[in-house]
């Protein structure tokens, strides 16, 4: 590779480089909305119950605030499809929180599937475990630690001169492979063993069962449906990554969308939409919270109507005890 080929110079090029992005404008306009209304409901309801919190609402707090916070930062991917961000460490901040949030996802997802399955592995030791939320929030911070200095260290990825635009990286100047390596195994196909492990004997365990209450069924489709969402969300991404390794660019590469970059642009949409199929692991939460919300408020609203009932009965029992007393 020569020194012209580590050089993001984009003054020599007569392309258009700052132009009206519909596919992006399109693709994360509906997916901010939409993931705003289901975390922020899900966030609702955690702050709501936060005096019966168990281990397991921090877990699913902690994936809450990952997914919730790469939402709110998709103002700024939906603003520069319509008017281009400039080049600045503004863009250096936004590509590092992004990808963050993601892997605090995968981790937090990777961590609740461990937890349900221990807690319905070794339901008798589960029940005599101490310390169960202190371990669940030390989990969760040793997470956000990791995940920290991951993007601390490989934050000059993403220093402008390297950016081809705001969300973009220069084409020419590709990943170090060893970055990419511990992105893939360490950041994607470990936490995938671990959840496609735990899920598959947590699935086994209740298919055992001679009894299938519909409570079990439910936790046996969430239990799939999350594995799956994992699978598919975060697969095409890290293809992505380890594909981008080994393209080879044409001449032209400032004026053309590659192949492999537009699998790559559509792999980090898939992997955003995670935010929204991450709310089937609130699933209980959500539906007990707003059925009894629901229930509440049902009952308020009847509640002049039985004052008043109660007010004319207890008139006519006085009216009663005063006859009477004649």
């Amino acid at each position: 590779m020569s020194i012209n080929d580590t050089i993001c110079n984009i003054t020599s090029t007569n392309c258009t480089i700052c132009k009206l992005d519909i596919p992006q404008l399109l693709g994360y306009s509906p997916l901010f909305l939409l993931g705003f209304l289901i975390n922020g409901a899900a966030l609702r309801a955690f702050i709501a119950t936060r005096h019966s919190w168990t281990d397991t609402h921090i877990y699913m707090l902690n994936l809450n605030i990952a997914d919730f916070s790469l939402i709110l930062f998709l103002i700024f991917r939906i603003y520069d499809a319509f008017f281009c961000l400039a080049k600045t460490y503004l863009c250096t901040f936004l590509i590092n929180i992004h990808f963050l949030n993601m892997y605090a996802s995968i981790f937090t997802t990777s961590a609740i599937s461990v937890q349900r399955y221990l807690t319905i592995r070794f339901p008798l030791h589960a029940r005599s475990w101490r310390r169960k939320k202190q371990v669940a929030f030390a989990v969760c911070l040793a997470i956000w630690i990791f995940v920290i200095m991951a993007c601390v260290i490989l934050r000059k990825n993403n220093y402008p001169e390297n950016l081809w635009t705001c969300f973009e990286r220069c084409k020419n100047i590709p990943f170090h492979t060893w970055a990419v390596m511990s992105l893939v195994f360490i950041g994607f196909l470990s936490p995938l063993l671990i959840v496609v492990f735990c899920s598959s004997q947590i699935i086994l365990i209740f298919l055992k069962e001679a009894v299938k209450s519909e409570e079990m069924k439910n936790i046996v489709g969430i239990v799939t449906a999350n594995m799956i969402v994992f699978i598919v969300c975060y697969t095409p991404i890290h293809i992505a990554f380890v594909a981008d390794l080994f393209d080879e660019l044409p001449p032209n590469w400032m004026c053309e969308k590659l192949p492999i970059h537009r699998y790559l642009l559509v792999s980090e949409w898939i992997a955003s939409s995670n935010c929204c199929f991450d709310s089937i692991s609130y699933y209980f939460l959500l539906k007990d919270f707003y059925l009894k919300e629901n229930i509440t408020r049902a009952i308020s609203s009847f509640a002049p109507h039985l004052s008043a009932k109660q007010q004319s009965v207890s008139g006519l029992q006085q009216q009663r005890q005063t006859l009477s007393t004649y």
